[in-house]
């Protein structure tokens, strides 16, 4: 579920008996609208028309609050990246050109989501489950990066798949912050966010030495016909390589 600014107050609201779920949702909304650190435990029972004191029935405090959404963000963020990948078809680069496409969407669609995975504040391993459901979303891209590793040509030096995984990881997750966000923070750019990470990539494989072009070679062309006076032993015309002597 997405949360947007122009979502009203009334959506968020404890109607529903489920004071958990209520909770969580109105801290999205407020995610959305302030950021992870814009709010606090308080504004979020107040969001959810309860008193201050009945998050305590389900949290700690705000940051088990926090973590709760982070990891229910990286379960929703592993299955995009699952069903992109999906497991490397047709083709390794194109299927990771998907990934990072379903990246930078997770990003602009699910922007709160975003913010509480990654800039919330919230230790991964102060979570047991957050630090599971992260490893297994990363594990997807380190599972790519395998993949792309595997494509060394003979001769070349094939690097650490951890390397490459945390390489391309940080240049996705830089395009998703700066370009390509669905709040007030991204910046402009004069082209698509997806085509500034394909290009990102395609370089840095490149420098790695990998092929890239997946188009088909072009076919070379006929050799035009050789007329009957040229045919002499060494393959040029008679009188040498400026035409026969007059």
């Amino acid at each position: 579920m997405s949360w947007r600014k122009d979502q009203g107050r009334t959506e968020r609201g404890y109607h529903h008996g489920n004071l958990k779920e209520a909770l969580l949702q109105a801290a999205l909304g407020l995610i959305a609208e302030k950021g992870a650190a814009g709010f606090t435990f308080a504004d979020a029972a107040r969001m959810a028309g309860v008193s201050a004191a009945a998050p305590y029935r389900h949290f700690r405090d705000r940051e088990e609050l926090l973590s709760s959404i982070a990891q229910r963000g990286f379960e929703q963020f592993e299955q995009r990246l699952t069903a992109a990948w999906d497991d490397g078809r047709p083709d390794t680069v194109t299927a990771f050109e998907r990934v990072g496409k379903a990246y930078l969407a997770f990003a602009r669609e699910e922007p709160a989501f975003y913010n509480a995975m990654f800039e919330s504040g919230v230790p991964v391993d102060s979570n047991p489950a957050l630090q599971a459901a992260s490893e297994r979303a990363f594990n997807i891209i380190r599972a790519a990066a395998e993949r792309l590793a595997a494509l060394a040509p003979p001769g070349t030096p094939r690097p650490p798949a951890m390397m490459m995984a945390l390489h391309i990881w940080s240049m996705a997750h830089g395009v998703a912050s700066l370009f390509s966000r669905g709040d007030a923070a991204r910046r402009k750019l004069p082209m698509s966010p997806d085509d500034l990470l394909e290009a990102e990539v395609l370089i840095y494989l490149r420098g790695l030495g990998f092929p890239t072009d997946r188009r088909p070679p072009a076919r070379s062309a006929e050799p035009p016909p050789v007329p009957p006076e040229a045919s002499s032993g060494s393959g040029l015309p008679p009188g040498g390589p400026w035409g026969k002597p007059k």
